[in-house]
């Protein structure tokens, strides 16, 4: 009797496995899809990067200047009183 558990047990999981792979298969977006939703991008448009960096350079000047002062700049905008 456990031979026969494992057996149905083994191939209970083969099916699951399967029927997995089919919803994947049917749900992904075809090769058409891919390079649709990739022309779309923000990357994809310059003037988008350009203002991504643009604002990650501010973003990172901003982080610098908290990490090099000694003022605890999440109680304010100015020194401790």
């Amino acid at each position: 009797m456990s031979g026969m558990r494992t057996i149905l047990t083994t191939w209970t999981l083969v099916g699951v496995v399967c029927i997995g792979y089919g919803f994947w298969a049917v749900v992904s977006p075809s090769e058409e899809r891919k390079r649709e939703i990739l022309k779309n991008l923000p990357e994809a448009n310059p003037v988008k990067m350009e203002e991504t960096r643009r604002r990650n350079t501010l973003i990172m000047q901003a982080l610098k200047e908290a990490a090099e002062t000694k003022d605890n700049i999440t109680r304010g905008t100015g020194p401790p009183k």
